[in-house]
């Protein structure tokens, strides 16, 4: 029976239908005390768009969010990626907005915006101040009713160049990219909806020209097809007289009907593998289960949790602890047309994947005896309540929620049948789920294994995709025409803005305790939830102390996330699953830091759970040697990971040889293989010091409430901490290329800078932001408008300074085109040098007050958000008006002035330049470039220097 007190929220939304069409409005859904809602308004207008507007005054924003139902499901063989494609196109301009100024607009409103594809779904949203409401739906409504004059051949040859840097960014250049095609292909026939990926084939993109993107778009997005969700600081008869202005009058598109489940179906198990550049070898199996929204759905999800999901799981016992695998896991994962049950598991290097199967099925038989108990269920629902009030922390959240429940549950209120769904799990319905899709059943069993390594496949391949039964689908496409809106006022005409918002900056209160330890907090209704952040001073930089076992910061914090003196890590997560609660410690290149998340009726128990694991640490042998071993793997394959191994490399450059600030937070194999388990004692005993500790606390709690539930810390013993003086980096003689050799591999690392300025909240570090958003800063900066919109080399680019309170480095990176290398440094180069010589031009310094004044709105809306300001303040001992002093720094900010920090701070004579790549490739035009090129291993030692041509 479900323990009431776990999940104990009562309904009593009321629904209130309206009959007449004529005002448009369907339902109203109004909250009920403190209950688990959205409180929303429904419409729908003539030609079909369906309005929901979520009404929220906490801050001054606003979130739009326009759903198309249509994802990769909707296109056909030989034309995949079309759905993803289109999200592109949509930002590139419509007949009153030009190319590239959708992303300007937003940006120097002070908003933010982005677009998302899966195979159901496209949408597209934005967030802004409160003023700039008008515009975005201006902006929306013109891609909707008026894109397709402005879709140029031209345009689309950039973005299939811009999404095919994404496929080989996020699929063919990324370990374990092509597991998830190579399973959608297997495991449903061919023809299926989901036995493409949703971004495509590369051979499908280079196939298809513009006319047939065109005729996707008249099929599928018209307002008849799309859920407008509105939310914020708004008012809903206000936002209802805008959206039929500038949405009214768009033709409705061709009919669309949901399509219906076609889950997979599978007469025996399927075997399938590839090679690829990785360490590890991955065995991914998977069962075919039902859709999204199924009755049987809540019972996998708690199935998949008990079997592969945190330290109270089978997967996480015999995989993990028994260190017979880095990564075990277990997820269902359901759509619209059918689900997935998977596991997955990571192995040790030249571990069989025959064998990992063999204790695969094992574990998985090993539920039948272990079965379902009351506090797995607990455990489940205490967890789903905590996601489902996390959600609620942001407008976008409740927005994207209202919006998804529209689009596939024809209910913005479904959230009611969500709860209930949850709440009425059973320990029979668990068990019954698991024999009905799991047990006995066949699967995909899909292994990925290191080049030169089949040996180590589970099982030889015995599937070949055919079309066998295929049979194509109707013509979606014939006769298809564009007609544009007709209006009654000049839709070219931008909206006006209004007045900026006024921007509340949190109200706060700070203490400090006898032991030294400083705190910051600030209270906040909005949802019942407590975050805490504890941080300690040190970190990584403490290694200056003994470089010879770097990465012992983070290794001691992995150690404090295990056992405890009263508590297997297994039994503690439990603990914390129970009331939907978390703690994490982690370590970082400047500070420990503690991260506690709790609603606010389990906040006693979470923080009894916080001494102990602050305070109890058991420092097991076994616990040590497995994240010992798991550490070293871990490094080990950084070096299969041109991101991680540019980053690296880059940094050693930076810090010099005998920074500890050179060696990456995690260490070497050779500093790791140094650490004992008595050095982790002893840095905790050492460096683990209220006295260099700050404790941030945002949530629905106040000062008073929360002084007495702190004793545990006041009794923290205070220990003399002393942080290592920072090391002056060297200095750069001259800009040259160091060259890492990465054989065969699809896209080329980037990485440009010199060591600048540490963090200063008015001073030049902020100015220099200022300087650099123009540059790199923005989606619409210098860099990436050439590299990525106009170029075609890059998914993105991007400059940008991060300093602490430490000196940081100004950074220009991208992953780029293996056969653009050349011309993507030499474009980095053209747009640093550009700025530093020639500096900002007025549109741009006015784009940027506009963009930077205006998105304090956005600023502290979430209580992740509210902390970082506090902590900031805590970290850098700042007065509250330090938000007024940068504003005013913005405002009075001139041409000339960024124009000497260009020059100052943009040295283009004195940078590192890091590639990345294939050499036998890039070599050859690099060496054409007017810099010396120093040839480094992949560790960032020297090879060889060759001279310019």
């Amino acid at each position: 029976m479900m323990n009431k007190t776990v999940l104990s929220i009562l309904l009593t939304t009321s629904v209130v239908g309206i009959a007449e069409a004529q005002t448009k409005l369907v339902e109203k859904v109004t909250r009920k005390g403190d209950e688990l809602a959205i409180p929303y308004s429904k419409y729908k207008l003539p030609n079909g768009l369906t309005l929901i507007i979520h009404e929220d005054h906490s801050d001054p924003v606003v979130h739009v969010d326009v759903t198309y139902h249509v994802g990769s499901a909707r296109e056909e063989i030989g034309k995949s990626g079309f759905a993803h494609f289109f999200e592109h196109m949509m930002f590139q301009g419509s007949d009153n907005v030009a190319d590239e100024e959708h992303f300007k607009i937003v940006s120097e409103s002070g908003g933010t915006l982005n677009g998302t594809t899966n195979r159901d779904r496209t949408n597209y949203f934005q967030t802004l101040p409160n003023n700039q409401l008008e515009t975005a739906l201006w902006l929306e409504a013109d891609r909707m009713g008026f894109l397709l004059d402005a879709v140029t051949q031209e345009k689309f040859e950039v973005q299939r160049e811009t999404v095919k840097n994404e496929r080989g960014q996020r699929v063919d250049n990324q370990p374990y990219g092509l597991s998830g095609e190579m399973v959608g292909k297997t495991l449903y026939p061919y023809g299926h909806p989901y036995s493409w990926s949703v971004i495509g084939y590369i051979e499908d993109l280079n196939r298809v020209n513009v006319n047939d993107l065109k005729n996707f778009f008249l099929r599928w997005y018209g307002p008849n097809n799309a859920t407008l969700t509105v939310g914020g600081d708004v008012k809903p008869e206000e936002v209802v007289k805008l959206v039929e202005k500038y949405f009214g009058s768009i033709p409705a598109g061709p009919a669309v009907e949901d399509m219906k489940p076609q889950v997979a179906k599978l007469d025996k198990d399927r075997y399938v593998s590839y090679e690829d550049n990785i360490r590890f070898p991955m065995l991914r199996m998977t069962f075919p289960a039902p859709e999204s929204g199924h009755k049987d759905e809540p019972a996998l999800d708690v199935l998949a949790e008990i079997l592969g999901q945190g330290k109270s799981s089978i997967l996480y016992k015999n995989f993990v602890k028994e260190q017979k695998a880095i990564q075990a896991s277990a997820f269902n994962s359901s759509s619209e047309l059918a689900g997935e049950f998977t596991f997955t598991v990571m192995a040790y290097p030249n571990t069989s994947l025959e064998q990992t199967e063999q204790m695969l099925r094992a574990s998985i038989a090993e539920f039948e005896k272990r079965g379902v108990t009351d506090e797995d269920l607990q455990r489940f629902k205490a967890q789903a309540e905590s996601n489902l009030v996390n959600r609620m922390a942001s407008v976008s959240g409740k927005v994207s929620q209202l919006a998804y429940y529209e689009t596939f549950r024809n209910n913005p209120n479904y959230l009611q049948e969500e709860i209930k769904r949850i709440q009425s799990i059973t320990k029979e319905d668990v068990q019954r789920v698991y024999n009905q899709y799991i047990k006995g059943k066949p699967s995909v069993i899909l292994s990925v294994v290191p080049k030169g390594k089949a040996e180590l496949i589970a099982k030889a391949d015995n599937y070949t995709v055919t079309q066998d039964g295929y049979k194509p689908g109707p013509d979606e496409y014939s006769g298809l025409k564009y007609t544009k809106a007709v209006d009654t006022f000049d839709r070219s005409k931008r909206p006006g803005s209004g007045e900026n918002p006024v921007v509340a900056v949190p109200d706060y209160y700070t203490g400090k305790f006898k032991n030294g330890l400083k705190m910051i907090g600030t209270y906040t209704n909005e949802i019942p939830t407590v975050t805490l952040q504890l941080s300690l001073k040190g970190g990584h930089r403490l290694a200056a102390n003994d470089p010879s076992k770097a990465g012992l910061a983070s290794l001691t914090a992995e150690m404090l996330n295990e056992d405890t003196q009263n508590y297997t890590s297994e039994e503690f997560s439990n603990e914390l699953d129970k009331l939907g609660s978390s703690i994490r410690i982690s370590a970082g290149s400047n500070e420990t830091y503690v991260t506690v998340q709790a609603l606010k009726k389990n906040l006693d128990k979470t923080l009894v759970l916080l001494e102990e694991r602050l305070f109890r640490p058991k420092f097991a042998q076994d616990d040590f040697e497995r994240l010992k071993k798991q550490r070293l793997e871990g490094i080990a394959n950084q070096a299969t990971q041109p991101t991680a191994i540019a980053n690296n490399v880059y940094g050693k450059l930076l810090y010099g040889e005998g920074n500890v600030m050179a060696i990456p937070t995690s260490g070497t194999v050779e500093t790791v293989s140094n650490i004992t388990l008595e050095d982790v004692k002893k840095f905790y005993n050492d460096y683990y010091s209220p006295t260099v500790a700050q404790l941030v606390v945002v949530g629905d709690i106040t000062e008073k409430e929360l002084t007495g539930k702190l004793n545990f810390l006041k009794k923290w013993k205070k220990k003399n901490v002393q942080i290592p003086a920072d090391v002056k980096a060297p200095s750069i003689e001259k800009t040259r290329i160091y060259l890492v050799d990465k054989p065969d591999a699809a896209q080329s690392e980037i990485r440009i800078g010199y060591m600048a300025l540490p963090f200063d909240a008015t001073g030049d570090y902020y100015k220099l932001g200022l300087m650099n958003y123009n540059l790199g800063g923005a989606f619409n900066s210098r860099i990436n408008l050439n590299l990525r919109e106009d170029k075609g080399y890059t998914y993105g680019a991007r400059s940008g300074f991060s300093g602490s309170k430490y000196a940081g480095p100004f950074t220009a990176s991208a992953g780029v085109r293996a056969d653009a290398t050349a011309e993507s440094v030499t474009e980095f180069m053209k747009e640093i040098t550009g700025f530093h010589k020639n500096g900002i031009t007025a549109e741009e310094l006015q784009f940027m007050k506009n963009s930077i004044g205006q998105a304090d709105a956005r600023q502290y809306e979430t209580p992740f958000q509210k902390a970082g300001f506090l902590g900031r303040i805590l970290e850098y001992e700042l007065n509250k008006d330090y938000v007024k002093k940068q504003t005013d720094i913005l405002n009075s900010i001139t041409k000339q002035e960024i124009d000497a920090l260009a020059t100052k701070h943009l040295p283009v004579n004195n940078m590192h330049i890091v590639v990345v790549g294939d050499k036998k490739s890039v070599l050859p035009k690099l060496q054409a470039l007017n810099y010396e090129i120093v040839e480094l291993d992949t560790d960032g030692n020297p090879i060889a220097s060759s001279s310019v041509k």
